[in-house]
């Protein structure tokens, strides 16, 4: 195991582009919570909250927003704290890696192509004619079909299958349980029964795209499904047939995705959402949790909440009328009761 990696609070300055205010030569080893921080770490905070706690934190070093009223000995300014945190633990916490090698128990094709310097973990089953490129790691169980292309520098974790004639692009991270390829949800009914549509497409997975565990990647019925570069999807994502997901689209966990959904790049889509087959949400949109999206629909960009889903302001607006319903119908009921009487009045003077 190599050793954990130490770095002085100037060398971390100079990664995230921040100004020191203290002693630079600190060594810092590991970063966590301004909580729970102790001598040799280093914590950030960004909301003024959090400022007093900050004064207090046991961290050897604190990154703050520009200008904070924080007199802490060590810290660094910058415009960003969150991000550059997460610069900073790149460094101090790099990704594992592993020794090339190929386990004794892996079953590999005698025409798959191994990269001299990639690591196959134990009982690993690599198909015909795949590939695996420079420095990509396939841990235990993974399961890769036939004619699949694994890119460079990527990370499979266990128990990952990926079907027959997938390609996956290079610095791709999928967890474990994740499922590309696999059939999507296409039948054609007769009198008697279900006959399945033809589901012989395939499915891209570019650069830097990261997939959360058991996450599935249905593949094109003729055509390809495709996840863009750079984009990231959480766990228990579903991804249906024949769908274009853009580049740096962010998709929260549970969220469903039916066939032929095109996200277009940068969008930001909550937890739990749904969506209906033939939707297009155009670049730069945001949906909030546990929206519903109806089939065809085109989504523009903006703020959109609900089932269906609507423009947030409208959401907002609806949702403190629901609020009001308990007394808006016990309003009228009362006025209801005073009608009656009224009208019963009425009738009686007659």
């Amino acid at each position: 195991m190599s050793e954990q990696p130490r770095r002085t609070v100037d060398e971390l300055a100079a990664r995230v582009g921040g100004r020191v205010i203290g002693d630079g030569t600190t060594v810092i080893g590991w970063v966590n919570s301004l909580e729970t921080a102790d001598e040799g770490e280093i914590a950030y905070v960004e909301d003024e909250k959090l400022f007093e706690a900050a004064k207090s934190s046991r961290a050897s070093c604190v990154i703050v927003p520009v200008a904070a009223a924080i007199d802490s000995p060590c810290r660094i300014e910058v415009a960003k704290p969150k991000l550059a945190f997460a610069l900073v633990a790149e460094v101090l916490h790099p990704q594992k890696r592993r020794d090339p090698l190929i386990d004794a128990t892996a079953v590999i094709a005698q025409t798959a192509d191994i990269a001299l310097t990639a690591f196959v973990g134990p009982h690993v089953a690599v198909g015909e004619h795949s590939r695996v490129g420079v420095g990509t790691q396939i841990l235990a169980g993974v399961s890769l079909g036939d004619n699949v292309v694994v890119g460079s520098e990527c990370v499979i974790h266990p128990n990952v299958v990926i079907y027959d004639n997938v390609t996956v692009g290079d610095r791709v991270i999928l967890h474990a349980g994740v499922v590309i390829g696999a059939d999507g949800f296409g039948y054609v009914r007769d009198q008697q029964s279900h006959h399945k549509f033809p589901q012989i497409g395939t499915v891209i997975i570019e650069d830097d795209v990261e997939l959360g565990a058991n996450t599935c990647v249905d593949r094109g019925a003729l055509g390809r499904t495709r996840i863009g570069r750079g984009t990231k999807l959480d766990n228990l994502v579903h991804v249906g047939h024949n769908c274009d997901i853009g580049e740096r689209v962010v998709i929260a966990g549970q969220t469903g995705i039916s066939g032929s959904v095109i996200i277009e790049d940068d969008c930001i889509i909550g937890g739990q959402v749904g969506f209906g087959d033939h939707i297009r949400v155009q670049s730069g949109a945001v949906i909030g949790s546990k929206a519903g999206v109806l089939p065809g629909k085109i989504v523009r960009p903006g703020v959109w909440w609900g089932i269906p889903i609507q423009p947030l302001d409208e959401y907002k607006r609806l949702n403190a009328h629901v609020g009001r319903l308990p007394r808006m119908r016990q309003e009228l009921k009362e006025l209801l009761e005073r009608v009656q009487k009224l009208e019963s009045a009425l009738q009686k003077g007659e």
